[in-house]
C-alpha cells in the first residue's frame, strides 16, 4: 500500500468517525424520548407496507409526550402518515378523524386538507371534498394534486364546467400531464352534451307551455261563444204584474 493510499484510508476513517460520534450523541439524546422511537418505528413499518403496524406505533407516539416530535415536525408527519395508512386500509372515516386532529394543530398544512378531501371523496361526500380541496388551494393555489382532485369531485357532481376550470389550472401548474388532459377533454365533452340536453329540455318545456296556452285560449273562446248564445235579449225585461 502506497503512502498516498494510506493517507486516503486514514482520511476516510476519520470522516466516518466524525460522522458516527454526532449520530451516537443524537441517539443518546432521543433514546428516552418514547414518542420519537414510536414515530421512527411507525415510519419504518409504513415504508415496508405494514400499515396496521404503523398505525399502532403512531398511536403510541401520539399517546406519549409529543414535545420533542413537535419541535422537529415529526408530529405533523405522524398525523400525515397515520392518515395515509388508514386510507390505504380503506378506513376513510378514521382517516378523517386523524386528519381533523392534525388540522387542529396544523391548520395551514395543504397535505392534511388534500388527504381529507380524498377520504371524503372516496366516501361519496363530493361537496365536502371540494370544500377541503378549496382549503388546500386557499393556502397554495398551485397545488396540482388538489386541483386535479377538485376536478374529479366536481365531475362526480356533474359540474363539468367548474371541473374543466380545475383541470385547466392543474395543467398550467403541470403541463403535459396526459391523464389530466384526458380528464379535461372528457368533462368538456360532457359539458357540451349537458348544455345541448338543457337546451332541448327548455325547447320541449316551451312547446308544452305554448300548447297549454293555445289550448286554454281556444277553450276559453269556445265557452265564450256558447255563453253568447244563451244571453237573453236586453230588450226583454222581467214580466210585469198586470193591474
Amino acid at each position: 500500500m502506497t503512502r498516498g493510499q494510506i493517507s486516503c484510508v486514514a482520511v476516510l476513517f476519520l470522516a466516518c468517525l466524525l460522522a458516527i460520534v454526532p449520530a451516537a450523541a443524537a441517539e443518546n439524546t432521543t433514546v428516552h424520548d418514547a414518542a420519537t422511537q414510536y414515530y421512527n418505528t411507525g415510519t419504518q413499518l409504513l415504508s415496508g407496507g405494514d400499515y396496521a403496524g404503523a398505525i399502532q406505533q403512531y398511536d403510541l407516539a401520539l399517546a406519549s409526550n409529543t414535545s420533542m416530535i413537535k419541535v422537529s415536525d415529526a408530529l405533523l408527519y405522524t398525523y400525515q402518515n397515520k392518515a395515509y395508512a388508514l386510507i390505504q386500509l380503506g378506513n376513510y372515516t378514521d382517516a378523517i378523524v386523524t386528519l381533523d386532529t392534525g388540522l387542529a394543530e396544523y391548520p395551514k398544512d395543504t397535505m392534511l386538507w388534500n388527504n381529507k378531501g380524498y377520504a371524503q371523496y372516496t366516501l361519496g361526500n363530493y361537496k365536502d371534498a371540494v370544500d377541503s380541496y378549496n382549503q388546500a388551494l386557499a393556502i397554495d393555489g398551485n397545488y396540482t394534486g388538489a386541483l386535479i382532485n377538485k376536478g374529479d369531485a366536481l365531475a362526480k357532481m356533474e359540474n363539468f364546467q367548474d371541473a374543466a376550470v380545475a383541470y385547466q389550472a392543474a395543467l398550467t401548474t403541470n403541463p403535459g400531464d396526459k391523464d389530466t388532459a384526458a380528464k379535461l377533454a372528457a368533462v368538456q365533452k360532457s359539458a357540451g352534451s349537458s348544455t345541448q340536453t338543457t337546451l332541448i329540455v327548455l325547447v320541449v318545456i316551451l312547446i308544452v307551455v305554448a300548447a297549454g296556452v293555445a289550448y286554454y285560449v281556444t277553450r276559453k273562446g269556445d265557452r265564450s261563444d256558447k255563453n253568447a248564445d244563451k244571453v237573453p235579449d236586453k230588450k226583454d225585461g222581467p214580466a210585469k204584474n198586470k193591474k
